[in-house]
């Protein structure tokens, strides 16, 4: 990817920001974050056009695109199409993503590939076409859009989606690790319950059969389908992110809401005390080890 013909319209002190899924819920919370902060965003969505209406007296600052995060000729012609307006890319935030609901049991299986091609290819996709100008710039940050379902798992009913984030994070620490020498950096987000409609018209929710009630079943009436409403604030979700990325040690991962904090800890106290626990049996795998071993007791 050659980019000594593409014009900087920046100025010395703004970001350019490529953000996915930036048409509704946390990537239109961004999009307006970033704006406010004074740089500059490509927008893309699978359908940008009510996007670039609404942003339209932004014109100088936003490229709205058509981008299906799915294929990767998309994906690198709007990375080229980025470079053209702006010159460079700062920040890639793959945010694309939903979920629907059903028992693995009972799920369509090309449902679950879908969920899964969006999810996780379609980041693959992005940050492979960004990885080139990354490194030709030796500087960039990308922003995997998780859950804190990617970290502790074990929602019912959502296991394509929370199968996806858990490969997200495992494949950025991958990419973290190869590309540390080059500049590039990476922060994996995530939330916990936000204000927006990924469990609402973005997600489909499939009949749960009586024997997955108390679990999936129960899952839905109490979350996905429940009238408390979730405790984030997508536009603070925003604003949080474009503060941290404009710092220079970001963390790899970034929490956000406190059910996500909570689960969080909770989770690392059981694995720690989990490992502690099986310690001497675990260790006694190794050849130069002591073998065998009592097991813990039940």
């Amino acid at each position: 990817m050659d980019m000594s013909d593409s014009t900087d319209t920046r100025n010395a002190h703004q970001r350019v920001w490529f953000v996915t899924g930036s048409s509704r819920g946390l990537g239109r919370s961004l999009i307006t974050a970033v704006l406010e902060a004074g740089d500059l965003v490509v927008a893309t969505a699978r359908n940008p056009k009510a996007l670039a209406e609404e942003l339209k007296d932004h014109d100088d600052r936003v490229l709205a695109l058509p981008l299906d995060v799915t294929s990767a000729d998309a994906a690198r012609a709007a990375i080229d199409a980025a470079l053209d307006r702006f010159g460079r890319l700062d920040v890639v935030v793959n945010n694309a993503g939903y979920a629907n609901v059903s028992p693995v049991e009972t799920s369509d299986d090309q449902d679950f590939r879908a969920q899964f091609e969006t999810n996780f290819w379609g980041v693959y996709h992005v940050t492979k076409a960004a990885l080139p100008v990354l490194r030709q710039q030796g500087s960039g940050i990308v922003v995997q859009i998780s859950s804190v379902g990617g970290r502790v798992g074990g929602s019912p009913g959502i296991a394509s989606y929370q199968a996806a984030k858990f490969a997200v994070d495992g494949f950025t620490r991958s990419l973290a690790a190869e590309t540390a020498p080059l500049g590039v950096r990476f922060m994996v987000v995530e939330p916990s319950g936000f204000a927006t409609d990924w469990a609402g018209s973005s997600m489909t929710v499939h009949p749960t059969p009586e024997a997955y009630d108390s679990t999936v079943g129960a899952m839905n009436r109490r979350v996905r389908q429940g009238t408390a409403g979730s405790a984030g604030d997508p536009n603070r979700a925003a604003e949080i992110i474009v503060r941290t990325v404009r710092r220079g040690d970001t963390p790899s991962h970034l929490l956000l809401g406190v059910n996500a904090v909570n689960l969080a800890l909770n989770y690392s106290r059981r694995q720690l005390t989990e490992a502690e626990t099986w310690e001497a049996v675990s260790r006694s795998a190794d050849f130069a080890e002591p073998y065998p071993v009592e097991l813990p007791p039940a």
